[in-house]
């Protein structure tokens, strides 16, 4: 036998069975979490994602919000009377009830086929886009605190004061179209960044909650803008309502496509404060020590940032981008101050933003779809007669559902990540002990 045979390794021999014959070593067998980390397949990580999560709460909304509008039903409920008799008939109006009333909250909020013509047609979505416009700025606002640590509930109130400053300066200052327009809308980001900005600032220097400074000031900001509308200088002339003049022309938003429709160019702003906010939060040095100081105040005390600061700023910041809010109501849709300017939008700020995983790109599709819920909602109660309360309880369900992550993984079967990773920690922890029994 040559050198180089005799080098080469000599396998044992194996039976017909396959198994190794007796005296020969077994081959050592590797558990499985020794081999390093197992890479999650695509449909693990596509089902554990976060906007799967929020797709599956949406949803569990509009069933819920479905079985609503089927046990309200005056239809539904005659039926019932004879159920037994024909279930049928119950299903058959259920189903009618429920699908009605959605079909008429998409065509009012989407497209509706039945118009005259093209204009007539697209106007839902037209609305649908001029109602996100102020919730897209306010979500905005509300989701870079989110991500920064701190609770910001108080859009309302920076809404109203972003309004209050956007709608004196159009209407009593009277100045060429390119400087009025710009003047309104740096003052009205001025008035909310200083009412967010003084929430930041005590907190930072008297530790007071962000929530219940918040709470305060919006009642602050909605009596305000009540009392200024009293006085002479806010109040129209020749009225006894509480309503200011009508802003400029000069001072007005420009139509995106003409005077049939109400959408402006505000949506264009609020499209562009998506990319300057997710560009700053992501690629920013000034983002990352926000987000440092919400993921952990004390570390970042000790890296270096300057905590106190970071919390005056990032509420400036969220409190300019809900005086934008502001600025796209007065000057882009009512033209006019009134004590209603930010109707709810403050509010459902919280919902988008929340909806929206407090990111720029999932606040901004949130906002599409509360503004969807607001302009169909309307068209769903004249056409089918369904309260338009139900759009509310829609929108407070997925709150709910987004608030509690659990049960709409446990209705929808879907995996959790944070238990996943645990149960790795705890396969990797008792590997030595597997391998000291072996």
């Amino acid at each position: 036998m040559s050198s180089s045979e005799s080098q080469q390794p000599v396998a044992p021999p194996v039976d017909g069975a396959g198994a190794a014959s007796e005296g020969a070593a077994a081959a050592p067998v590797t558990p499985p979490w020794a081999s390093g980390p197992e890479k999650p397949s695509l449909a693990y990580r596509f089902t554990s994602s976060p906007l799967v999560l929020s797709v599956a709460a949406l949803i569990a909304a509009l069933v819920v919000g479905g079985l609503l509008i089927v046990f309200t039903d005056q239809r539904v409920l005659t039926r019932m009377n004879y159920f037994f008799n024909r279930p049928s008939d119950t299903f058959e109006a259920a189903w009618k009830a429920a699908s009605s009333a959605y079909v008429a909250l998409f065509e009012g909020a989407i497209f509706d086929p039945h118009g005259e013509d093209w204009t007539q047609r697209i106007y839902p979505l037209t609305e649908t886009l001029t109602i996100a416009t102020p919730l897209i700025f306010a979500g905005l606002g509300v989701a870079i605190s989110f991500r920064s640590g701190l609770f910001n509930i108080g859009a309302q109130g920076q809404i109203i004061l972003g309004a209050i400053v956007a709608g004196y300066i159009g209407f009593s200052w009277h100045l060429p179209v390119a400087i009025h327009l710009i003047l309104v809308i740096v003052g009205g980001m001025l008035g909310g960044a200083v009412w967010g900005g003084l929430v930041g600032l005590l907190k930072a220097k008297t530790g007071a909650h962000e929530v219940i400074l918040c709470i305060m000031l919006n009642y602050v900001a909605l009596n305000l803008v009540l009392y200024v509308l009293t006085t002479p200088g806010f109040q129209r002339e020749g009225s006894t309502n509480p309503i200011s003049p009508q802003i400029d022309r000069s001072a007005q938003l420009p139509r995106l496509f003409g005077d049939s429709f109400r959408l402006h160019w505000g949506f264009v702003l609020a499209i562009l404060a998506v990319l300057l906010v997710s560009w700053m939060i992501n690629r920013s040095t000034v983002g990352f020590r926000l987000r440092a100081v919400g993921s952990n105040p004390e570390a970042s005390k000790t890296a270096g940032i300057n905590v106190t600061a970071g919390y005056i700023v990032v509420m400036v910041m969220a409190g300019g981008l809900s005086g934008m809010a502001g600025v796209s109501q007065i000057s882009g849709t009512e033209k006019v101050l009134t004590g209603d300017v930010a109707a709810s939008f403050g509010f459902d700020a919280i919902t988008v933003a929340l909806l929206g995983r407090s990111k720029p790109w999932g606040t901004f599709w949130a906002g599409l779809l509360y503004g969807a819920f607001r302009a169909g909602g309307v068209a769903m109660q004249t056409n089918t007669g369904t309260n338009i309360n139900i759009v509310l309880v829609v929108q407070s369900l997925i709150v709910l559902f987004i608030a509690a992550p659990p049960l709409v993984r446990a209705i929808f079967r879907l995996p959790d990540p944070s238990k996943t990773g645990r149960d790795k920690k705890a396969r990797k922890a008792s590997a030595p002990k597997a391998g000291a029994a072996q």
